[in-house]
């Protein structure tokens, strides 16, 4: 009978000592895990400042890149593209319309976390984080089908518009003997104007990206024509202030992701006519 209740007196410690040890396993882990939820958030917060809110600037007169649809809100391609990148990483996001000559301004004040919206790399390689290039683009030039221009060269003595910080016009500036061959050039503010501008016989042609130019010209009154010499051949990126590399590295990772499972090529398909424009993986 002692025998009997020592073995019962054993059993009942050692289930003591076993709740107890998974009281604490528990604990530990209950621990590990809110430590984990706090690193997490805090890592986010480094990575998009004390606000915690992914700020993404663009030119709101740049389609189908980004633009003001028709229900009043902010949209484009590469505004749908950050919308969902933003969605799946459980970030808050901010549509910020800039000027696009002071977006340094806005990148190195904090203002803005990155400059997404046809953003060239060309030429600008050393001055951003720069995610890999997404899209294939190059500078042309737009005419009226009736202006009797059809090549560069006959741009000689006419009047020729840029928007203003573009790649089109770094690219003409870049060029002195192109220059020095147009009568004047002339610098606009958003390229809607340079369209206006060139249906009314005002200037002779615009510089610009090839994909912004085809989404101009659908829809128009006048006809227009893009002519088959590029000005220059570029590529878009995603551009971060220099030393921001851990944010670069988590959209870029994030953007990968999105391409690999088709997530990109149907937001594609939505402003380029069903053509999946993004490079990434080709």
């Amino acid at each position: 009978m002692k025998r009997f209740l020592s073995i019962i007196l054993s059993l009942a410690l050692m289930l003591t000592l076993f709740a107890a040890c998974s009281s604490a396993a528990d604990a530990t882990e209950d621990s590990s895990e809110a430590e984990g939820a706090v690193e997490t958030a805090t890592a986010e917060a480094s990575l998009l400042g004390e606000d915690g809110v992914f700020v993404v600037g663009f030119d709101q007169d740049f389609p189908p890149y980004g633009y003001v649809g028709d229900d009043g809100e902010f949209t484009g391609f590469d505004i749908e593209c950050a919308k969902v990148l933003a969605e799946r990483l459980g970030w808050e996001i901010s549509l910020q319309p800039i000027d696009w000559d002071a977006k340094d301004f806005e990148l190195e004040s904090g203002t803005i976390d990155c400059i997404w919206n046809g953003f060239t790399i060309n030429g600008r390689e050393d001055l951003y984080e720069w995610t890999q290039a997404y899209v294939d683009n190059s500078q042309v030039f737009v005419v009226r089908s009736d202006s009797g221009i059809a090549s560069v060269a006959d741009l000689a003595g006419k009047v020729v518009a840029a928007q203003k910080d573009s790649s089109a016009l770094s690219a003409i500036n870049d060029d002195p003997e192109l220059l020095a061959s147009f009568e004047e050039l002339i610098e606009v503010a958003e390229y809607n104007t340079a369209f206006m501008d060139l249906e009314q016989g005002a200037i002779d042609a615009v510089a610009m990206d090839i994909g912004v130019a085809e989404y101009q010209m659908e829809g128009r009154e006048a006809d227009f024509t893009i002519l088959e010499e590029t000005l220059m051949a570029e590529q878009y990126g995603i551009g971060f202030k220099l030393g921001n590399t851990a944010l670069r590295d988590a959209v870029e990772a994030e953007f990968v992701k999105m391409v690999e499972e088709g997530v990109v090529a149907e937001i594609s398909a939505e402003f380029f006519d069903g053509e999946d424009v993004c490079i990434i993986g080709k």
